[in-house]
């Protein structure tokens, strides 16, 4: 149970530097949020994937990959 509390652990902190990118920069594609935060294409997936859960982000298709945003809150 250890090994799995911590990679949630993990896919939090990177999920919240996701969020914390596209809060300072904007909106970003999936291979520029990799390059930036130099994380693996399975921990942005898994970060992009709790943070659409909470229903934190907007994922847009764009040409051939995706764009990612915050969601605006009123």
């Amino acid at each position: 149970m250890l090994r799995f509390s911590m990679m949630q652990e993990t896919i939090g902190i990177t999920a919240g530097q996701v969020w914390d990118y596209l809060n300072q920069k904007g909106p970003a594609t999936i291979i520029k949020l990799k390059s930036n935060l130099e994380v693996s294409n399975t921990m942005l997936c898994l970060a992009l994937g709790w943070l659409a859960r909470e229903d934190k982000i907007v994922i847009s298709k764009m040409n051939h990959t995706y764009e990612i945003s915050l969601k605006q809150t009123s």
